[in-house]
């Protein structure tokens, strides 16, 4: 048996007044997968906070992409940006605990063209309610 899972990508300017729409689809495809209400406002905020610091470090006039693999148990995020210095976010910060508390599995990788991506796995907490 083999399993698919369905990819949405999002591209947008690299800006703050951008992330609602962020947000907005984050929410809708997390619900697709019976997610239940905390699940969803945590991988939102989770994915809210991802963004916030690649923009820091983003190249001006610069696209952030955001990747979204519909998994059958699971949502995958991957964020990423082009930045001036290719540097991955300290996992010793506040912003790093938060982010590891509301997605569960988190990583940061930088590639040879300085685009630095963020990614998050975020399992649901409970089944109980799904489907509801």
């Amino acid at each position: 048996m083999t399993t698919t899972s369905d990819r949405v990508v999002l591209r947008l300017p690299a800006q703050s007044a951008y992330l609602s729409v962020l947000r907005t689809a984050t929410a809708s495809l997390a619900s697709r997968l019976s997610f239940t209400l905390d699940d969803i406002e945590d991988l939102r905020i989770a994915v809210d906070e991802a963004c916030a610091m690649l923009l820091s470090q983003a190249i001006a006039g610069a696209d952030l992409e955001c990747a979204f693999e519909l998994l059958p148990d699971a949502i995958g995020v991957s964020v990423t940006v082009p930045t001036v210095d290719g540097e991955v976010p300290s996992r010793d910060t506040f912003a790093w605990t938060v982010l590891t508390a509301l997605a569960g599995d988190v990583d940061a990788t930088v590639d040879v063209d300085k685009n630095v991506t963020i990614t998050l796995l975020k399992h649901p907490m409970s089944d109980e309610g799904a489907g509801l």
